[in-house]
């Protein structure tokens, strides 16, 4: 794991009363870095140490703590979305997550794919639109039929894609999900590109060339494989589409580290987080960290707490949006230090 020293803007957190927004709601499509909780609602299996910095236990994030959507959340005032795939104690009055673990934007045969692509994901959208227009009930935790046309669209998806394959998704695939999302009224889209993978323990672990290292110990390219993707993704229509440029924010933390842990990169592929195996001939547990709020990494692939808290509060700066969007402009954003 990578010690933080980039340290963007104000960090926002969750007030208990909702502030003024004009976004009534969030849908959020994505895979692991957005997942809080679909996954694990469908196949339970996650296991301590996830969750133990925020919420003490596994919470179905593929993190210690919280995600950049849990943020996005907090900062407008709302709850943590509820999960599609959870049968109870979900309240939808202000949207959904329908994003899973391993999910894909293209369909994929591989078994250690998650079955919910973005088409999946999608279907999932119009059955819950179809239900709320046909039993609209605020004592059934309900948004109200119109809230389709008055909420953001957020999609962070694409590195499975990417990490099975080594080749980009298809954009294709996506330009036609946001116009059927555009059809059932949705105007506001929120596209995160990806996070350089390159500078991932998960890939850089494997063998590789010295010159394949650049200098901030990032693998080149992969990095640049992203980037290109990066350039299709911005070739989307414009308007209410909006390009989240996650991709630098992480790559300035990445450019500027303090240190590293024991081993380069704090990870071994041996031994996956909470996990045990035989190294060695030894049994061996990947422990935690004592200290995870001062790590970008929290299991090889996956960022910590305090890494997504970064990042959500830069992208809530505002300069990371293409075309400009800021979003004290629509939300009483309420930041505490």
């Amino acid at each position: 794991m990578n010690s933080l020293l980039v340290i963007f803007g104000v960090i926002f957190f969750m007030t208990t009363v909702a502030g003024e927004c004009e976004f009534k709601a969030v849908f959020n499509f994505g895979d692991s870095n957005s997942d809080t909780g679909g996954y694990y609602a469908a196949f339970p299996a996650l296991h301590p140490p996830y969750g133990i910095t925020y919420f003490k236990q596994p919470a179905g994030r593929a993190s210690d703590g919280r995600l950049i959507i849990d943020f996005l959340a907090q900062s407008m005032g709302i709850p943590f979305l509820s999960l599609y795939l959870k049968s109870i104690g979900s309240d939808f009055s202000y949207g959904a997550n329908f994003a899973t673990v391993s999910s894909t934007v293209v369909k994929s045969n591989d078994a250690q794919i998650s079955p919910f692509n973005l088409g999946v994901q999608l279907n999932q959208l119009k059955q819950f639109k179809q239900i709320v227009d046909e039993h609209y009930s605020s004592d059934l935790h309900m948004p109200q039929p119109d809230v389709f046309g008055k909420s953001i669209y957020t999609f962070y998806i694409g590195q499975n894609d990417f990490t099975a394959t080594l080749k980009s998704c298809s954009v294709n695939n996506m330009t036609v999900l946001l116009d059927e999302i555009y059809g059932l009224g949705g105007r506001t889209f929120l596209v995160f590109n990806l996070a350089p993978l390159g500078c991932y323990p998960a890939l850089l672990v494997k063998s590789r060339n010295s010159s394949d290292i650049d200098t901030s110990e990032c693998l080149i390219p992969c990095n640049n494989a992203v980037d290109a993707l990066d350039q299709v993704r911005q070739e989307l229509p414009e308007g209410d589409l909006i390009h989240v440029d996650t991709h630098a924010i992480l790559r300035g933390i990445f450019d500027n580290p303090t240190s590293y842990g024991d081993s380069p990169y704090n990870y071994k592929p041996d031994v996956f987080c909470g996990n045990s195996n035989v190294v060695g001939g030894k049994n061996v547990t990947a422990s935690v960290c004592c200290d995870p709020e001062k790590y970008v990494n929290w299991d090889r692939i996956h960022l910590t707490d305090a890494a997504n808290r970064i990042v959500t509060a830069a992208i809530l700066g505002g300069s990371y949006f293409d075309p400009p969007f800021l979003m004290s402009n629509f939300c009483d954003i309420q930041p505490i230090g």
